[in-house]
């Protein structure tokens, strides 16, 4: 799952100063793809499609703020205005004025994408968007991670889960087996679990749980009816954290919803279970929306 050879890397100045890593790949003066990852997770998630898209794409990839190689910071720099003010970054950093692109973001970066869809910034690149296996809201109430009915008791464990402070330490057969139950399909590859495990522990203790706080009270309903271009809604039907009721919503409240993918027996983790059809997706809105040929 090793990535190919980026063109280039830079960092983006965020409108507090943070600084956000981002990765360049393919040929310059290509069709363009922005990708943001999702919580706990980093550039590396994308491998496969960054892979597939940069022979004739150009791939822009980045590292939320406290993953990857995108440093921590104090905590009230965690919100949804950070990840909005870091995309816009990140697209004034890489992108021509006027110049077009699809988006794409899973699970907390299509959060990312509504949390921005109101912006200047966000308005004047984006083409198109893939919001893959996220919701805009009522993530612990709607959350299937821990087996009990919908409830408050439900809700009240899964925030004591996702905001757990304890060191995930290094990957351990039982560790990959509770990651795999959590955010993956049953029928996951092994070495697919393998990749996903080692990318979420590796993410900061901090930044995890300072994220996870954000997430737990998160409300992008304004967001969604902002997101005023083409956007495709993609799920796993075995989506334990953000399950197909959230994408469901979606795809009936976005103002331009263009199909709505759901696909049997994956889970949370679908940029890397079922890589072929995230590409896809990608894919097909760079045809139509950035008049990308069928066959390049």
């Amino acid at each position: 799952m090793s990535l190919v050879a980026h063109t280039r890397e830079l960092t983006a100045v965020s409108a507090d100063g943070s600084r956000i890593h981002v990765e360049v790949y393919g040929p310059e003066g290509a069709p363009t793809v922005v990708l943001a990852h999702g919580w706990t997770c980093s550039i590396a998630f994308w491998a496969e499609q960054i892979r597939a898209l940069s022979t004739d794409h150009r791939v822009i990839a980045y590292d939320q703020r406290g993953h990857g190689r995108s440093p921590a910071v104090g905590r009230s720099g965690y919100s949804t205005r950070a990840l909005a003010d870091d995309l816009e970054a990140v697209l004034a950093a890489t992108l021509a004025p006027g110049e077009k692109a699809v988006l794409a973001g899973h699970s907390m970066g299509g959060m990312t994408l509504m949390a921005a869809a109101d912006r200047p910034g966000f308005r004047a690149h984006a083409a198109a968007a893939l919001l893959c296996s996220t919701g805009p809201g009522r993530l612990t109430a709607e959350s299937l991670v821990v087996p009990l009915r919908p409830g408050g008791l439900r809700t009240r464990l899964t925030r004591m889960v996702l905001g757990a402070r304890a060191p995930l330490g290094p990957v351990t057969p039982v560790s990959r087996k509770i990651l795999k139950y959590a955010t993956m399909g049953p029928g996951s590859a092994p070495e697919r679990v393998d990749t996903c495990a080692r990318i979420v522990h590796a993410c900061p203790r901090a930044a995890r749980v300072a994220w996870s706080h954000v997430l737990g009270e998160l409300d992008l309903d304004s967001g969604v009816r902002e997101l005023r271009l083409p956007v495709a809604v993609l799920v796993g039907t075995a989506d334990r954290m953000t399950p197909p009721v959230h994408a469901r919503e979606l795809a009936r409240s976005l103002p331009q919803c263009v199909g709505l993918v759901e696909l049997a027996g994956m889970g949370h983790m679908t940029p890397v279970e079922a890589p072929e059809a995230v590409t896809a997706q990608i894919r097909q809105l760079a045809v139509t929306y950035l008049g990308v040929k069928e066959d390049a």
